[in-house]
This record gives C-alpha cells, sequence and structure tokens, in this order.
C-alpha cells in the first residue's frame, strides 16, 4: 500500500465535522465527503472490483469528483481520467475505446447525446455522483467488460494536449509518494512522513481536476490534511472571492490568469493574506512576474512540471525568490533536492556545464522509469546552483525554407509591445517555405489595436527577420487546452486558408 493511500484514508476519519471543501461560497466537511466516497466504494465492492481494476472518472472540479478521486485511490484502485470538456463526439469515443469496466460521472454529462449508449457499447458499468454531494446510484451495476488491472498504478493521466492529441500517461503510486516528498520540502517545518493530521490554511484548486497541476493540488491538500477552495473554472471575480472568503497564504494562477488580474486592476486589500502565487503549466514571463511584485509585493514562484513526471520536479521557494530573484530572474526555480538534472548536446546527447545551453534530461524516483535519464523536449539551461532556466521547446520548432524558429522566442517579443496583453505562436504550412509563423494576439484592455504592419515593423527591430510571424490576427481569446495552454491545434485551425 502506498503511503498516499494510507494518509488519505487517515485523514477522513479525523474530525468528520471539519470543512474541507469550499465551493460556490458552501462549505462541505468531510463526513458528507466520506459518505460519498463509502457510497462509492460500496457500488465498487459490489461489483467486484479487485485492487488495481482500473476505474474511470470523468472530472470535474466538483465536491463529487473529489469525493470520486478519494473512493478510488484510498482502495488502491487506478484511476482512469477522462475529460468532460471534450466535446461529445470525442468523449463518446475515449469511453467507448478504453472498455473500462466501470465509468464515474454526475448527472450533467451522462445526459450528454450519446454519452451513456457509448458506456453500454462499452460495457461498463456507470456510476452516477452528485456533483454537490447530493448522494450517489448505480446506473448500469453489471461489469460486461473485461475488469482490466493497472497493478501499481494510481493514476492514467491525460495530458493537456497542447501540442497535438491528449494522450494517457500511467503515474504509479511511488512516483506520486516519490513526487509529494519532495513538493512537501517546500513547505516550513513539515514532512512527508509526518503522521496524518488536520492542517490549517487553505489550498486553492483552479486547474481541472483533468490536468495533473489540478489533481496534483488536490491530492497534495487531501494528504496534508489542508482545507480546499474548489473552483469550477477561473474568472478574476471568483478567484478574488475565493481568496477574500478563504484568505489562503498561497494561490494557484497560471500566467494567462496573472495577466487578467494585473488588467483588473485588483484591489491590493483583496489579496493581503497571500505570500506568493504558485504558477506553472506555461511560459511565465519575467516582466510579468516583476509587475505584479511591484502592484502587490506579492512573488509569483513559478515551477516545472509535467503530467510525465508525476508533477513538479523545479520551483521557487518563498526564500529563494525573495533572496535571489534579482539574480536568478526568469529561471523556473530551483530543481528538487531528489532529481538529477543535466543539460546534452541535442546532437551528441554529451553533457553540456553549467551555463550551457541543450536539452533537458532528468532523473528521478517520482519518473518512474527506473531511474534512467529521461531527456525532455525542453531547451534549457542549468546553473551551477542548480536553478533552472526553461528556453523553449524544441519538438515545436518552426523551420522556415531551412531557418529554425522558436515560437518562445516570439512570444516573448510580442509580449513586450504596450498594446498586446497575451501572445501565442504556431508554424503553419507554406507551399514555398515549407513552414511560417503564425501569431495569435490578445490586446490589453482599453489599448488601440495596432496596425499588422505597424506591429511587424515594431518585431523587426527585435527579432531576426525571418522569425517575424507572416500571419498575425487579434482574438478576444485563444482556443484553448482544459489547463488554459494555448492549443496549438486550435492556434494552426485560425489560419487555416491562410496566404
Amino acid at each position: 500500500m502506498a503511503l498516499m493511500t494510507e494518509k488519505l484514508r487517515a485523514i477522513m476519519a479525523l474530525d468528520p465535522d471539519r470543512t474541507e471543501i469550499d465551493f460556490e461560497g458552501i462549505d462541505y466537511s468531510w463526513r458528507r465527503i466520506a459518505a460519498t466516497v463509502r457510497a462509492i466504494e460500496d457500488a465498487l465492492a459490489a461489483m467486484g472490483l479487485p485492487e488495481d481494476a482500473r476505474v474511470g472518472v470523468m472530472l470535474r472540479n466538483r465536491p463529487g469528483h473529489v469525493a470520486a478521486i478519494i473512493a478510488v485511490l484510498s482502495t488502491d484502485r487506478c484511476l482512469v481520467t477522462l475529460n468532460p470538456v471534450l466535446p461529445e463526439a470525442r468523449l463518446i469515443a475515449d469511453a467507448e475505446g478504453l472498455g473500462l469496466p466501470v465509468v464515474i460521472a454526475d448527472a450533467t454529462d451522462l445526459a450528454r447525446p450519446g454519452v451513456i449508449e457509448a458506456l453500454d457499447r462499452a460495457g461498463s458499468a456507470v456510476v452516477e455522483i452528485g456533483p454537490r454531494l447530493e448522494g450517489m446510484r448505480v446506473i448500469q451495476g453489471s461489469v460486461h467488460a473485461a475488469v482490466q488491472t493497472s497493478p501499481g498504478v494510481a493514476i492514467e493521466m491525460l495530458t493537456s494536449g497542447t501540442t497535438g492529441a491528449p494522450k494517457r500517461v500511467p503515474l504509479s503510486r511511488d512516483s506520486f509518494d516519490a513526487s509529494f516528498r519532495g513538493f512537501t520540502r517546500y513547505e516550513r517545518g513539515r514532512s512527508f512522513d509526518d503522521p496524518p493530521k488536520l492542517n490549517s490554511g487553505c489550498t486553492m484548486i483552479v486547474n481541472p481536476l483533468t490536468h495533473i497541476g489540478g489533481i496534483y493540488g488536490c491530492i497534495g491538500a487531501l494528504a496534508a490534511g489542508r482545507k480546499i477552495a474548489l473552483l469550477e473554472k477561473f474568472s478574476v471575480e471568483d478567484w478574488v472571492s475565493a481568496v477574500k472568503r478563504n484568505r489562503p497564504a498561497v494561490a494557484p494562477a497560471v500566467p494567462s490568469a496573472v495577466r487578467m488580474l494585473l488588467d483588473a486592476d485588483v484591489d491590493p486589500a483583496d489579496l493581503s493574506s497571500l505570500r506568493s502565487i504558485i504558477s506553472g503549466t506555461a511560459p511565465l514571463s519575467p516582466d510579468l512576474v516583476d509587475a505584479f511584485l511591484a502592484k502587490y509585493d506579492v512573488p509569483i514562484c513559478g515551477n516545472y512540471g509535467a503530467t510525465e513526471f508525476a508533477g513538479a520536479i523545479a520551483g521557487w521557494t518563498i526564500d529563494d525568490f525573495r533572496a535571489r530573484w534579482a539574480e536568478k530572474r526568469g529561471a523556473v526555480g530551483r530543481v528538487h533536492a531528489d532529481i538529477e538534472a543535466r543539460v546534452v548536446d541535442p546532437e551528441t546527447g554529451a553533457p553540456l556545464p553549467s551555463g550551457d545551453e541543450g536539452l533537458l534530461e532528468l532523473k528521478g524516483k517520482q519518473l518512474g522509469n527506473d531511474l534512467q535519464w529521461l531527456r525532455t523536449t525542453d531547451r534549457a539551461v542549468l546553473d551551477a546552483d542548480r536553478f533552472l532556466f526553461i528556453r523553449g521547446r524544441a519538438d515545436n520548432a518552426i523551420i522556415r525554407g531551412g531557418f529554425k524558429i522558436h515560437p518562445d522566442d516570439v512570444v516573448l517579443a510580442l509580449n513586450d509591445h504596450p498594446a498586446v496583453r497575451e501572445s501565442a505562436v504556431v508554424g503553419i504550412a507554406d507551399e514555398r517555405l515549407g513552414s511560417v509563423p503564425a501569431a495569435a494576439i490578445i490586446l490589453k484592455d482599453g489599448a488601440a489595436e495596432p496596425a499588422e504592419s505597424d506591429l511587424k515593423a515594431w518585431l523587426k527591430e527585435r527579432l531576426i527577420a525571418y522569425q517575424v510571424p507572416v500571419h498575425i490576427r487579434i482574438v478576444p481569446d485563444f482556443p484553448r487546452t482544459p489547463s488554459m495552454k494555448p492549443s496549438a491545434p486550435g492556434l494552426r485551425a485560425l489560419f487555416e486558408g491562410a496566404e
């Protein structure tokens, strides 16, 4: 049994009347959560599902779905995430193709056209949960699909699908234990080996539970015995309201959300409880960090991780930020103590000296690959103090007539324009050059729309000529993945037929 599993079981029993989840301004106690957890566990047991059996959950950021996570993980079964935000055709194809013995979902998703029928064709039993812990009932109680197991796997996690079709990554219980052990070192006075206990404070969960950042934060808060402020999705109003209501010391916000908070000119008094903001999932501009710090005196502690890593492997502590941000500005933080990291030559694989740019390779127990070096697709610099600088991805490079363009380099330049709130760059097919860069831009509130020719002239002063986007679109927002990253396939679709 994994240590994480033991913690989840023990924490639930400590104080049934303690509030564990705040959702839409309503408090949910451990007693209410545990009742739903037990009902789900009893339903799975009645179906004869053994330990390690794969159980699908259509995850939304709602209290009933947190109970489903606990029910699956605390019985050492394997949680297979399904993303109900997907269009119905894709959700149905995914659910039917998996052939899971049972799928847990709430009524809003089971009522979508074709979903129940797809699960019936797949031979899946169906458990309906109340999104706000209203109850649980078995819709289809017979398991007709083969009972598949994933020994030692805690979660089969969908990636965010930023650069292409999402894929499912198996994350072991040992990987999660190792990941949380490393992350807990960032909290003063806490060890992952501490006996289970209820802690003060509050963890805000804003990222979707279908994304590693969301479910990682949720499981971490549950195992730490810390209250959860659960938001179904980000909006400035809801985020600020949750901070004012729960007064967390730390709150999460992806870079695009930080920009929205700045643009909304939030009253500093509303954020007075915050000692820091945690930001991941997308590149974080150091200028954005500086602007937020200047306005609110709240550090934005970035981190770096991935679904395949079972969470973060590097990040900023508040102490490191206050002491070393000026010196290490732009870093994603310091590599965790239990992770080995190196930068290698992309062509030869030879390790490079500290301070040289190359491809990042990692080694650690949480990576779940028998302590082998794992080569990422990220261009990186690792300095002598183990601070990590991510320069962009190597695998989404745009080759324009033989010249290589890294979209992140273009995004950094575009985001410096005084009218630009956020930008995203992708490569699109070009008959003559093979591929050319195209940029989608969100303007700051109240900013006048610059002419495309003026934008290109401005960029030519800051970029090599071949890096300047051939196509530029001003948009109200980007097509995004559930984790609020710009979706590369969606962005390319904006430019279909562009000449």
